[in-house]
C-alpha cells in the first residue's frame, strides 16, 4: 500500500513515522546569514589550509624555479587533484613561466588559480528542469554520500524557482532513509510516495504518474545506496532506469550522482561504475567543508568529465548550490574575510 504525504503535512495509514531529527535545517534569515560566497569560502577552508597553505610556504619563495614546481606537484597531489590533473597545471604553468616571463611567486599564484579555472570550467552546466512535465530526476550515490539530504536541498532549490515537486521515497532498502524523506516532506508542503518496503521500481513508477495527475513540476526519485562492486545491486538500479523510462519514455530527463568530497580520488571509480550502469548526466558534489580533497573536482574534470551540477559546503538547506567554476576558484586561493587558514581555524 503506498503512502500519499499531501500538502496538509499530515500522511495517511500506511507511511512510515517520521524521523526525530530534521534532515536538514532550515535556513537563517537573510540578515543574518553570510553570502553563498562567504559561505563557500569558509567550506572549503581545509581544501585551502592542504592547497593554499602549502602554496603559502612556496610562493613566500620569491624565485621561481624547477625545486619550487617539484614542491608545488606534491601539494596539488595532497589535495587530491590527482596525476593528470597536476600534471597537466605543471606542465600550463612552465609554459606561462617561460611565455609571460613571470618573476614573482604572485604571478606563479595568479597563473595556477588561471590553470585551475580552465580545468574545471567545462563541468560548470547548471541544471535545466524545463521541457518536460513532469521533469523526472534519479539520484544515485552509495551509503553515506549524503544522497537523501540533498535529495531535501535539491527540492528547496526547485521550489525557490517557482517548481512544485514530488519526492520519490526509492530507497526501499533503509527505512530511515524513506522516514527522512517524509519528516521533510511534512515540514516543508512537499508531497512524498513511499512504501513501507517493496519495490523501489514500483514505487518510483507510482511517483511519477502521480506527478502527472498534479501537474508537478519536478520529481526527484531517490534510489537505495550501493557500492559499485556489488554487481547485483547496480543491476538492481539500472533495472530502476528502465521502469522510470516506461512510466515515461523520454525519463529519466536527469540521472545524478552524488559524491561525498571526503572520499577523494575514489570518487572517480565510482562516477564510471555508475555512469556504465545508469548513464550519469550530471554530480552533486558533498561534504566539501569537511574535507581537505577539494582538488578532486579538478581530477573529476580531467579524467571524467561529467557535468558538476551541484556542489555542498555545510548542513543549512541552503549549502547546496550550483557550481560556479570561478566562484570555486575564488574561495580555494581567496581568504576568509576574519578567518584564519591554520590548523586552528
Amino acid at each position: 500500500m503506498f503512502g500519499f504525504l499531501k500538502k496538509s503535512g499530515k500522511p495517511e495509514a500506511g507511511d512510515a513515522p517520521a524521523d526525530t531529527q530534521a534532515p536538514v535545517e532550515a535556513a537563517a534569515p537573510a540578515a543574518s546569514r553570510p553570502s553563498w560566497a562567504e559561505r563557500l569560502k569558509a567550506g572549503l577552508s581545509r581544501t585551502r589550509q592542504q592547497l593554499g597553505g602549502g602554496l603559502s610556504s612556496l610562493f613566500g619563495r620569491r624565485k621561481i624555479d624547477e625545486d619550487l614546481l617539484e614542491e608545488l606537484e606534491t601539494t596539488l597531489l595532497m589535495a587530491d587533484c590527482g596525476v593528470d590533473a597536476t600534471t597537466h597545471l605543471l606542465d600550463e604553468l612552465r609554459r606561462r613561466w617561460k611565455r609571460d616571463k613571470l618573476e614573482t611567486a604572485d604571478q606563479l599564484q595568479q597563473a595556477l588559480a588561471e590553470a585551475l579555472q580552465e580545468i574545471v570550467a567545462p563541468l560548470e552546466a547548471p541544471l535545466q528542469v524545463e521541457g518536460h512535465s513532469p521533469f523526472i530526476i534519479m539520484i544515485a550515490g552509495v551509503n553515506g554520500a549524503g544522497k537523501t539530504t540533498s535529495i531535501g536541498k535539491l527540492a528547496k532549490y526547485f521550489q525557490a524557482q517557482g517548481k512544485s515537486v514530488l519526492l520519490a521515497a526509492g530507497d526501499t532498502f533503509r527505512a530511515a532513509a524513506r522516514e527522512q524523506l517524509v519528516t521533510w516532506g511534512e515540514r516543508n508542503n512537499v508531497t512524498v510516495i513511499a512504501q513501507d518496503g517493496g519495490d523501489a521500481a514500483a514505487v518510483i513508477f507510482d511517483a511519477i504518474n502521480a506527478a502527472r495527475a498534479r501537474k508537478i513540476d519536478v520529481v526527484l526519485a531517490d534510489t537505495a545506496g550501493r557500492l559499485p562492486t556489488q554487481l547485483h545491486l547496480m543491476e538492481e538500479i539500472a533495472k530502476v532506469r528502465r521502469v522510470i523510462a516506461k512510466a515515461d519514455p523520454s525519463g529519466p530527463h536527469e540521472v545524478l550522482l552524488v559524491l561525498d568530497a571526503n572520499i577523494g580520488q575514489n570518487a572517480l571509480a565510482q562516477v564510471k561504475a555508475f555512469d556504465g550502469a545508469i548513464g550519469v548526466t550530471g554530480l552533486v558534489l558533498t561534504k566539501l567543508d569537511g574535507t581537505a580533497k577539494g582538488g578532486v573536482v579538478a581530477a573529476i574534470a580531467r579524467q571524467c568529465p561529467k557535468p558538476l551540477r551541484f556542489i555542498g559546503v555545510g548542513e543549512g538547506i541552503d549549502d547546496l548550490q550550483p557550481f560556479r567554476a570561478r566562484e570555486f576558484v575564488d574561495a580555494l586561493f581567496a581568504p576568509v574575510p576574519g578567518a584564519r587558514d591554520d590548523a586552528d581555524a
